[in-house]
């Protein structure tokens, strides 16, 4: 059977025929449509169908946004998607919506060697929990677990842990909570604030604001001209700018916290994972240590820290396979 599979996000949807012979998904076509050019997902879906003699037996798209009722209001993007009426559009019977971030649920358990990179080995329990993390436009958090009885074979758990309090540490996060509450005139401040696009630029502005380094006046002119967060990433991984560094060696540092955190939560030995644009970005700033040093610095339950499998997904299709996933249960 081939199935028809999409991840439609603020800026990219993606969408794929996929092959589905028993639990092996093989890619026939895909294409990327920049999606604030078109008015509707069924527009694009349309699009990408045109000429296409391919029959297809089911469909599922991950959208950005809360499925309610058979309905998403997109989250990025001026759409409300709802279920039957795309699949009229579509021609596609079976057609399903489901969240973006569960998306990456679903296809976890299908990725390969060459789709991660491990932080830690650990030692993976095969019928435990797995956590899920990803920063990004914000915090996603969600938890995939083991259900043979599930045509997925996983049922995932979502959840909202990005907008818990961020719990600071020591003087440096402490005055890092501080400076984020002030900027938004007081009051609760999330994970999602620190852990984030837009978290990893407010951590270089208080690097900067606390005099922990300085700012370079050609870093400011090219955050002006550019993506601020994409220049923090880039120089503080290059090594280029010492505010940049100081940056994303604290984001990963609390990102680290915070992970090890959802494992206390729900105790998942099965491991985690981070998706997302940013931790793969990051990745040598992660490797480096400061993330685990997080991770496992929970006093008495670091030897359990220490032993949960870490890993981060570098396959950023990772949306569109969980996709498939579900279309062709």
């Amino acid at each position: 059977m081939n199935v028809l599979a999409g991840d439609i996000g603020g800026t990219n949807a993606r969408l794929a025929v996929v092959a589905v012979d028993g639990s092996t998904l093989r890619k026939v076509r895909d294409h990327v449509y920049p999606s604030g050019q078109y008015d509707s997902l069924a527009t694009i879906v349309t699009e990408f169908r045109r000429g296409d003699g391919t029959d297809v037996g089911a469909a599922c798209f991950a959208v950005a946004g809360p499925v309610v009722d058979g309905e998403i209001k997109a989250s990025n993007l001026p759409w409300v998607v709802r279920t039957t009426e795309l699949a009229g559009r579509i021609s596609v019977a079976r057609t399903t919506l489901i969240n973006d971030f569960d998306a990456v649920g679903f296809g976890v358990t299908r990725l390969g060697p060459t789709d991660i990179e491990t932080l830690q080995v650990g030692v993976p329990d095969p019928a435990g929990p797995i956590a899920l993390l990803g920063a990004g436009t914000g915090l996603g958090q969600g938890l995939v677990l083991r259900e043979p009885s599930e045509p997925t074979g996983v049922r995932v758990v979502p959840s909202e842990g990005g907008h818990a309090t961020f719990a600071s540490r020591n003087e440096i996060e402490w005055g890092l909570a501080k400076f984020l509450a002030a900027g938004q005139g007081g009051g609760h401040v999330s994970y999602e604030r620190v852990l984030s696009g837009a978290g990893l630029v407010a951590v270089y502005q208080y690097i900067v604001a606390s005099g922990r380094a300085k700012e370079d006046p050609a870093v400011a002119a090219e955050m002006k001209a550019q993506l601020p967060q994409a220049v923090v990433t880039t120089r503080g991984v290059a090594g280029t700018d010492a505010a940049c560094v100081q940056a994303v060696q604290l984001f990963a540092s609390i990102y680290g916290s915070q992970a090890g955190n959802v494992v206390l939560q729900t105790l998942s030995t099965g491991g985690v994972y981070l998706a997302g644009g940013i931790a793969r970005r990051i990745l040598p700033v992660l490797r480096a240590g400061g993330f685990l040093e997080s991770f496992t610095g929970k006093g008495r339950l670091a030897g359990l820290l220490s032993k949960i499998p870490v890993h981060v997904i570098t396959n950023d299709m990772i949306g569109l396979l969980g996709a498939a996933v579900v279309a062709a249960s």
